[in-house]
Order: C-alpha cells, then structure tokens, then sequence
C-alpha cells in the first residue's frame, strides 16, 4: 500500500465535518485507491458505485424523484447494508454524471450516511452542474505523489521531512553520503513522477523496467480523456498544446508560444485549450508577472505564461527515445535538464499550494523562474540546472527598485548555504518550501 497526505486530510474530515468530501484530480492519481483504503479502515461497511463502470445505476441515480428515492434506489446496487452512522456512500467517476451533486445539499441534511464523490477531469465538466452544493461539500484537489510520498513508498519514516526541515532552519548542510543519497532518490523521482502505477511497478521491480511503458499508456490515456470530455471544443488544438510542452520547455526562453504550436496559431484561438487543460489537472501554467511586487494575484499578463506539465515523470516519458536510454541508463539530462528541474519545483510548488509566477523585464536579460511569498515579503525562486552565479536573483534583491523583495532562494543539485541574502537548498527540498516559510526571519535586511 503506497501512504499518501490525502488519508489524513480524509481522517479529519470525518472527525470533523457535517459535510460531504469532493475529491478532484486528473486521472491516474490514486484518488479511488485511496478513498477505498479510508473507507475500509474507518467504517463498519462502505458503499462503491463506479459511474462509469456501472451505466445502470448512474442512470438510476440520476432519474430519482427525491433524496429517499435516490437512497432507496442506491441500496438496490449496494450489496451489503447501509448502517447509519457508520457507513461511507462513494460514488466514483462523477464526471459521467455531475448533475448527481444537486442531490447533495438533502443527503447531507438526512445525515444518516457520509459520502464522498471523486473522479477525474471534474475541473472541465462541474462547470455545467445546474445547482452547485455550495456549503455542503468539502473540496480537496489530490495530485500526484510528492517527493516525500515517495520517500515513504522507499522505505522513508515520516521523521525524514522533519529532518530534512531541521536542516533548512538551521542552515546546516548535510553531510556527503546524505548528500549522495538524497540527490540519487530525488533524481529517480524526476523520472519516474507521482503516477503511483508507475511507482508501485518501480518499488515492486527495483529497476526502471517497465516504467516507461506505463507512463506511455497515461499519456495515452490523458490523449483519450481530450477526445472524450473536450465536447464542443476544437480538440486538435488541445492536443497540439499537450504535444508541444517538452519541445517548448526545452528552449532558453521556455515561454510557450502558441505561434510555434502550428502555422498562423494565434492566442485567442487557443486561450480555452490551456484552460481547459489546466482544469483536468493535467498541465501547471505559470503567469509572468507584470512587475515583481506585492499582491500577486492580478499584477500578471495572461497572455504571457510557461505551461509545465503536472507530473514530471510523464513530461520525461514524452522526450525522444535517444533522450529516454541516456537518461534512464545514465542519468544524463541533456538539452531536458533546465526543463525537468524547473517542470519538477513547480509541480512540487503547486502542490504545497501555490499559484506559479515568473518574470521576465522586457529588453533586458532580467528573469526570474518563480516566485512565492510570505506575509510580508516577495520571494525569487531560481532553479539552477548548474552552479552558475544567480545574476537575476542578486538584481532582483539588491535593487531599489524592488520593495517587496528582502531574500532569494536557489534550488540547485548543491548543498544547504547561505550568503548575500540567497538561502541555497538542494531540489530535494523543494516539496518543503511553504512550510519552511511560514514564521520565517531573515537573517538581514535589505539595505
């Protein structure tokens, strides 16, 4: 069984919550796995209908007259009793028919049962739901696995983030075998990505054989869920944006640019197909900034954004064969190497929380990968492929003409270090960085 955060975001729901739980996520994640193993550890009995398996009882479902109907008609595929109070209702794949949230809002109020709904590609189709529970349903968004998920599939005690976190506080570097350790896993993640069918089979074998073969039949399947949920929308074109982010990612300037995705592509024609692949979870968008300063939200050009690919692991196994044997064999990044570690601190950045924003200054070499912040501060993040000087990032803070920014942080295949207002960690700890800021005190002020 791989552990993942989400059981325990479930376990205080259940604790604490009158509401029902929404489960979002693109496919493949381990949404369905997950819920089952909750359910079979914290009730007497649980009830599963897969909407998209079972066409008979979404059919049912969809045409009940009244919330003991729908009840009545659930306990007909249900196959073991319904205890009140003690027994989980989860319907799965609710994507094959949203309209059944409008029955929420009563299911809720009978409490008799609690429930929970999850499926893919829910971002695309809630948005014609004809009455939306709001008040009585608890969202959350599940992703793929994180490096310390990742760490716990290896064998990891849960002690190691707190290590890891201890380091970064007290700016003590890690010792060299920690160093070689650390880097190594973090190195097999990048390829391998959070898709835990692919993690499950890597654990299993000890070798990366087969794991490209099954990150090619997710890409496939995220290929069918365009033809299949893309309805009314010119699904060519979303496929062309889906095959053009590697190539992209892998230029200096990794701003994507819908010129080069086909001849004569203008923006307008493609702005609901980075939306539409954003919301099924399957892509990262990081806006540039209009200027680097406080609030964040608003201060960026929509036309202007790097699009990265949720899962790291799936954006190595859309690469070249030639790329696929010297990176798997070898370890070696190529041309990919800026593209993969920037694709992997911003999955690991969305995943703490945070919307994704650079910046580039018109007519100038000034650019920065991304930015976060705390309470009172705009913070740079700069991922490095290799160990060069942080040009941007010494402008950025130095500079009068940037308030908000008091410290950077560099990410790179180095160890902990501090100097000149950088904080410099090793990408391992990337997965670490909200809560490594939160309460955070500079060591100096911006003079």
């Amino acid at each position: 069984m791989l552990k993942r955060k989400i059981t325990q975001q479930l376990i205080d729901w259940k604790t604490s919550s009158e509401k029902a739980m929404l489960v979002t996520g693109a496919r493949q994640i381990g949404k369905s796995y997950a819920i089952r193993e909750f359910a079979k550890q914290e009730y007497q009995t649980y009830v599963e209908i897969n909407l998209y398996d079972n066409k008979a009882a979404t059919k049912a479902l969809l045409t009940a007259s009244s919330m003991d109907d729908f009840l009545s008609r659930l306990s007909l595929f249900a196959q073991t009793d319904m205890i009140p109070g003690n027994t989980l209702i989860f319907i799965d794949e609710v994507q094959e028919a949203p309209d059944i949230m409008t029955m929420v809002k009563f299911l809720v109020q009978d409490g008799r049962f609690d429930y929970i709904f999850s499926g893919s590609m829910l971002g695309t189709e809630f948005k014609g739901v004809r009455s939306y529970p709001v008040g009585y349903v608890t969202k959350r968004t599940m992703r793929p696995m994180d490096f310390e998920e990742f760490l716990w599939a290896k064998g990891y005690s849960k002690e190691t983030r707190n290590d890891f976190l201890e380091h970064m506080r007290s700016l003590k570097p890690f010792n060299e075998l920690e160093m070689s350790v650390y880097l190594s896993l973090f190195m097999e993640f990048c390829i391998l990505g959070g898709m835990p069918a692919v993690i499950r089979e890597y654990i299993e074998k000890g070798t990366f054989e087969g794991s490209l073969d099954t990150q090619r039949q997710l890409l496939a399947d995220y290929r069918e869920d365009i033809r299949k949920y893309a309805e009314g929308m010119d699904q060519a074109r979303i496929l062309n944006v889906f095959q053009h982010i590697p190539v992209q990612l892998a230029k200096d300037n990794k701003k994507f640019q819908i010129s080069k995705v086909a001849s004569g592509a203008r923006f307008k024609d493609y702005r609901g197909c980075i939306e539409w692949l954003n919301d099924a979870g399957i892509i990262n968008v990081c806006y540039c900034l209009s200027f680097p300063e406080l609030p964040l939200k608003g201060n960026y050009d929509e036309e202007k954004y790097k699009i990265y690919l949720a899962d790291t692991g799936l954006l190595v196994a859309m690469l070249d064969e030639e790329v696929q044997e010297d990176l798997r064999v070898n370890r070696n990044l190529g041309v990919y190497k800026g593209a993969l570690y920037e694709n992997v601190v911003g999955e690991a950045l969305v995943k703490a929380g945070y919307d994704l924003y650079y910046f580039k200054k018109e007519n100038s070499t000034l650019e920065e990968d991304f930015f976060v912040r705390t309470a009172e501060a705009l913070v740079p993040v700069e991922v490095k492929a290799s160990n060069n000087r942080s040009k941007s990032l010494r402008t950025l803070i130095d500079s009068e003409h940037y308030p908000d920014i008091h410290f950077g942080i560099k990410l790179a295949g180095t160890n902990i270090g501090y100097g000149n207002g950088v904080y410099t960690f090793p990408y391992f700890c990337s997965f670490l960085l909200k809560e490594y800021l939160r309460g955070f005190q500079h060591l100096e002020n911006k003079s």
